[in-house]
């Protein structure tokens, strides 16, 4: 539960972070050279860098289909609990369906801590990508003499 609020934090973040950044004439360019040099900058950019902030923003979130922690975790738990239905009472089949169902719900676990890291990391991927991108417009852009906040 406290992974899923750290990533949704995260990503409230990494996207006000990723947000191009601002620009304002500091040597009395126009409106229109203004978006001139804005176009041909976030063209450079994209060319220098190799990073289109577009394709970075559709990237789907990873895949997050069946990796087998839950089978695994059964066929564990279903081990450790023939083991000690063996030696608790002689009913090895008893303890080793207790574990089996122990160890499914500890592999779902085990499953969705996997999935938010694997989203974190993607997060993360996506920012520092158009962070990088970004600082390449802003030099463009204080290149041609503009403030870039």
């Amino acid at each position: 539960m406290y992974t899923v609020a750290a990533i949704s934090l995260f990503a409230a973040h990494g996207a006000s972070a990723a947000q191009k950044p601002s620009t304002y004439p500091a040597k009395g360019q126009t409106a229109a050279q203004q978006a001139t040099d804005d176009t041909e900058c976030l063209a450079w950019a994209k060319q220098s860098t190799g990073i289109d902030p577009a394709a970075v923003a559709a990237t789907p979130a990873p895949a997050s289909g069946p990796k087998g922690e839950r089978l695994r975790g059964a066929a564990r738990g279903a081990a450790a609990g023939a083991v000690i239905g063996e030696v608790a009472d002689n009913d090895a089949s008893q303890g080793a369906a207790i574990g089996a169902t122990a160890g499914v719900v500890a592999g779902g676990r085990r499953a969705r801590q996997n999935q938010a890291a694997q989203a974190s990391q993607a997060q993360a991927s996506q920012a520092q990508s158009l962070d990088t991108f970004h600082r390449a417009y802003g030099a463009c852009m204080q290149g041609r003499g503009y403030t870039v906040n």
